[in-house]
């Protein structure tokens, strides 16, 4: 658990004027189970991975019904390499475990790169920093607030 993300980035976005509700519950530890436990769609989840491109880390945010393409993701940002942080530098950049991490890479000083189809929910759900806390908020909030590089990056988990 991270109370200092999830009070910063609490105090962050009532800094900016952006209305959320944060959601306390049981721990979660997938996206399937976040939806349920939050009783929102799949979709409207927005995943975070942190990623190595090329020699630079950042943020990936997609739709949490989708799987991430990689090779979308190195052609639009015109890298040779790409992969996952590993849990140890996930944890040094951010001090939070997987699947914990806000999709706002600026908490945390990278890059946020969101794919443009998490716009099909005009509600974002998301982990604040703990497995057992969520924030909801507008997805045209979210964009003014973190101005995200738009990239598509996913397809249909059975594509």
């Amino acid at each position: 658990m991270n109370a200092n993300v999830r009070e910063r980035l609490s105090h962050w976005l009532t800094s900016q004027n952006v209305p959320f509700a944060m959601i306390h519950h049981a721990p979660v530890y997938t996206s399937e189970e976040a939806a349920r436990v939050r009783g929102t769609p799949l979709g409207s989840g927005a995943k975070a991975l942190m990623v190595k491109a090329g020699e630079a880390f950042l943020l990936l945010v997609l739709p949490a019904d989708r799987k991430l393409d990689s090779k979308m993701v190195q052609a639009g940002l015109g890298v040779k390499s790409l992969r996952f942080a590993t849990k140890e530098e996930l944890l040094q950049r951010t001090g939070l475990e997987p699947g914990a991490v806000p999709p706002f890479g600026s908490l945390f000083e990278l890059p946020t790169v969101l794919d443009p189809d998490l716009a099909a929910y005009p509600q974002i759900n998301f982990n604040a920093g703990d497995h057992g806390c969520s924030i909801s908020m507008a997805y045209d909030d979210y964009l003014r607030v973190e101005q995200p590089q738009c990239l598509k990056m996913s397809r249909p988990p059975n594509a």
